[in-house]
């Protein structure tokens, strides 16, 4: 992000002919959730929703949405969403203007984060930001896609690419998670986990485990990796030690936990327990046991020690989860 000296936090989000506004008004709810939220707990961020007009004809979009400034006068953004595009995208590539493209390069080099999502992603590729790193895509479109931008990585079995500032997802709902994560680093943690909290939490993945991180390694291309992942998939409760885990592999410790954090960004101590908690979250969801239960389930032998890192993790107690989830089924 950008520095801020009046913490102020600049969010836009582009209207294009043949938008999908779906794409749009998820993350703009999910924004403007993070906003009155810091508006109750008296912080000192202030977020500014902008919905950005990018050019003068704004025909063909299948919701209108009504556009509160333009590209030309929207002020250096820390955020920018790119919309989702109603089948062939380069209908609406064509429309656009030599301004939309030099204000777009702009704003990622004044640095704004840029998302994209689904066929929107054509935008971003479009404009040459792409070129060299890694993108995703809707699948439908990955064969054009590769025609159209062959000097575009496209990486066909994530949901989710990031390289530097910018951010592809393949689905809208991969992009509530990029949109999370996004939260997460303009604002805060507990913030984020409110807004996850509150649009379909029990549905969320971590933006880390799915994303594919341009620059470094992935699961995908390291054996070493990909055989701790597996295994630890398969033993979640095993009461061994990371240390026999690196032995088991036939690794140093140290190698270990570096290998594992350039190709997944995190350490194997921390994807261990995260992979714990996802499971946590499915007994909880889907089963009456207690939580000492399930803290066995998962490896913890500890109950008061589960439930708190469950609580750092997802900012709300195992029990407070199970009633949320449970007040969101369709049945008992």
């Amino acid at each position: 992000m950008r520095p801020k000296s009046d913490f102020t936090i600049q969010i836009g989000f582009l209207l294009t002919p043949g938008m999908l506004s779906t794409g749009t008004a998820l993350p703009y709810e999910m924004w403007l959730a993070a906003q009155d939220l810091c508006l109750v707990r008296k912080r000192r961020e202030v977020i500014k929703l902008n919905l950005i007009e990018t050019c003068s004809n704004l025909s063909g979009r299948r919701l209108a949405l009504k556009s509160d400034c333009s590209f030309r006068t929207v002020p250096q953004l820390d955020i920018l969403y790119l919309p989702a595009l109603w089948r062939n995208p380069r209908t609406v590539i064509n429309r656009m203007e030599l301004e939309f493209w030099e204000s777009l390069r702009s704003q990622h080099d004044g640095g704004a984060q840029i998302a994209s999502v689904g066929t929107g992603v054509a935008l971003l590729a479009e404009s040459g930001l792409l070129d060299g790193k890694a993108a995703t895509t809707h699948w439908y479109y990955f064969e054009q896609f590769e025609r159209d931008f062959p000097n575009v990585r496209l990486k066909k079995n994530f949901f989710i690419t990031q390289s530097g500032l910018l951010h592809c997802a393949a689905s809208i709902n991969s992009l509530a998670d990029v949109t999370v994560h996004l939260i997460e680093r303009a604002v805060d943690k507990s913030i984020a986990r409110h807004v996850e909290k509150n649009f379909s939490h029990e549905i969320r993945r971590t933006y880390e485990e799915y994303r594919y991180l341009d620059g470094g390694n992935t699961s995908l291309d390291d054996e070493v990796v990909l055989e701790a992942q597996l295994w630890i998939s398969d033993n979640l409760a095993a009461q061994q030690t990371i240390y026999e885990l690196a032995d088991r592999l036939g690794v140093a410790l140290r190698t270990l936990n570096r290998r594992f954090r350039q190709a997944t960004g995190l350490s194997v101590r921390k994807y261990w327990q995260l992979k714990r908690v996802t499971l946590a979250k499915e007994l909880l969801e889907k089963t009456n046991l207690t939580i000492s239960e399930v803290a066995w389930r998962v490896g913890y032998q500890d109950a008061g020690y589960f439930s708190r890192l469950f609580s750092r993790e997802l900012s709300m107690t195992p029990l407070a989860y199970r009633r949320m989830v449970r007040a969101k089924l369709f049945r008992a």
